[in-house]
């Protein structure tokens, strides 16, 4: 269902991507309004350069991307509290020494004085039982660790929606649990992309995309035992001679 408050939602017209003469994404119509939206395909197929677009971290190649209306490559101070978005990788979005100033750096970008956005770091901190954590060096964070910093930091902005790139990969199965039941409680529209379809069977909307271009849009009931057959049968052959160098 659509999230109230929010019902511009996110928006791609003709949308396309091309990078180095290489077609990434192509001819992307679609309207965003549901709570939770799942995004599958296999790897190339274009999942974490939608996302990329829709954050406004590139700008299409044609089409446009509006969320809430605006475009998001250009009105950046507005996306702040309008976005937020969790990379596979947490070293790809750690940029601060500390856990402390890793967590307050997008509070100062939304305006927030020092002394506001210090008082709001360890509220953030106390209310995931992560106070000790606040003087830690990043780096003596575990990989799970630094992936929930990653999600404090986004959280800590109130964003209206979170973008999600497979928040999974590399956790053990109690940091999986913990991180579902997190997300599971989050008000925020979430658009998770994920290889496993259990993880979107109580998701509003899946989104398939293939070699760029939507294969299937629709509900898990419709859309998830398709894309499990077909990657069984992908599985039954040599699967990777089709996918792009």
């Amino acid at each position: 269902m659509p999230l109230p408050n929010h019902p511009a939602g996110l928006m791609l017209e003709n949308v396309g991507l091309t990078v180095a003469s290489r077609v990434i994404l192509s001819g992307l119509t679609l309207t965003l309004t549901e709570a939770r939206i799942g995004i599958v395909g296999r790897n190339g197929s274009g999942k974490t350069s939608l996302l990329r677009l829709l954050s406004g971290l590139v700008p299409p190649s044609s089409g446009t991307v509006r969320v809430d209306g605006l475009d998001p490559a250009r009105a950046r101070k507005a996306m702040l509290s309008r976005l937020g978005i969790l990379f596979q990788n947490p070293d790809h979005q750690i940029i601060f020494p500390t856990v402390a100033e890793e967590l307050s750096f997008g509070l100062h970008q939304q305006g927030m004085t020092k002394s506001a956005a210090q008082t709001a770091m360890r509220a953030m901190l106390a209310q995931h039982g992560r106070s000790h954590w606040e003087d830690r060096p990043v780096t003596a964070l575990s990989q799970g660790q630094r992936h929930f910093l990653c999600l404090l930091s986004v959280l800590a902005m109130k964003p209206a929606t979170i973008l999600l790139d497979e928040p999974f990969a590399g956790l053990d199965l109690p940091t999986q649990s913990r991180l579902t039941r997190t997300f599971d409680a989050l008000p925020q529209r979430l658009i998770l992309i994920t290889h496993d379809p259990a993880a979107l069977a109580g998701y509003d909307r899946i989104i398939w995309l293939e070699e760029g271009r939507i294969r299937a849009d629709g509900p898990p009931s419709t859309i998830l035992p398709d894309f499990t057959a077909e990657m069984a049968r992908l599985g039954e052959v040599d699967a990777d001679t089709d996918l792009p160098d």
